[in-house]
């Protein structure tokens, strides 16, 4: 399991990076399609769509850490009963969200994941040791603990920077 320390400043260290990548697009860089999407029936991506996808993976991953807290045997509520129709459920819920926050300017979508990330942090800071060690049912992020769930919440958006990246590059 990640310990708290490191967590914290791992959280902090990457939200400072994706903050300082979004803030350092142009206009034209956040609007432009960098990125296929994995629902069959979605647009390209933009770096805007992949923020406001970052905001809904942190609300969730922390809205499953405090199912498991609260002793909830299922906390991931993915529909579905294989593999394949819960991805499919996950990545229409992805194109859904985004269609949702489209009206909003980057500006916003940061605001929107600073409060995130606040209420991840008050979160941890309101566990105990025992609390963050614990596993979360179902959990494929990380080690599958608490803490490692919320660990790779922060290496999944340096993935999206990547991605990105990459998208935009090859333009």
């Amino acid at each position: 399991m990640v310990d708290r320390a490191k967590l914290l400043r791992h959280l902090a260290k990457q939200r400072s990076v994706l903050e300082s990548r979004y803030r350092a697009f142009d206009a034209e860089e956040l609007l432009a399609p960098c990125t296929t999407s994995e629902d069959p029936g979605g647009k390209d991506w933009t770096p805007k769509d992949h923020l406001a996808h970052l905001l809904r993976i942190e609300e969730a991953f922390l809205g499953m850490a405090r199912l498991t807290v609260e002793g909830d045997t299922a906390p991931i509520k993915i529909p579905g009963s294989s593999f394949e129709e819960r991805l499919a459920a996950v990545h229409r819920a992805n194109e859904a969200h985004i269609a949702d926050h489209a009206d909003r300017s980057v500006e916003e979508l940061l605001d929107l994941l600073a409060d995130a990330r606040e209420a991840t942090v008050a979160f941890i800071d309101q566990l105990s040791d025992e609390q963050l060690a614990l596993d979360m049912p179902g959990a494929p992020w990380g080690d599958g603990t608490i803490a490692g769930v919320l660990h790779a919440n922060s290496l999944h958006e340096m993935q999206h920077i990547a991605w990105v990246d990459e998208g935009l590059a090859a333009r």
